[in-house]
């Protein structure tokens, strides 16, 4: 919870720090719109994540689910909250979404299973 409640911060509105004198329906569009792009930034960064896993396999890598397991969504570094953004991509269509990852992920699954009891034997 400590890397989400970082990741929020780091992504929370620039006006935030004015909602303290807000009403309170404006102080609710602002945490409404933090949730929001939050959570954008969080979907765009788990695209980009399987999009490089993507690529590696393509390339011959081999993935280790053990290994994605430790990998995290809430990456901040390349948020740029004042920067000067381009309005010229906004008619460029992305592709479809592709949520399948060639990658078995079942001994994980096992593995949890495991941990929580429901692969032994009573």
């Amino acid at each position: 919870m400590h890397f989400l409640r970082k990741f929020v911060e780091s992504t929370a509105s620039v006006s935030a720090g004015s909602s303290r004198t807000a009403t309170p329906v404006e102080q609710e569009k602002v945490m409404k719109f933090n949730a929001l792009l939050t959570n954008a930034v969080i979907f765009h960064n788990a695209l980009d994540i399987a999009e490089i896993v993507r690529q590696l396999l393509g390339e011959g890598w081999e993935i280790d689910p053990e290994d994605l397991a430790h990998i995290s969504p809430y990456l901040t570094e390349h948020i740029n909250r004042f920067g000067g953004y381009g309005t010229h991509e906004l008619g460029i269509h992305p592709e479809a979404y592709g949520p399948k990852l060639d990658v078995d992920f079942t001994q994980l699954r096992e593995q949890d299973l495991t941990a929580a009891g429901f692969g032994q034997a009573a």
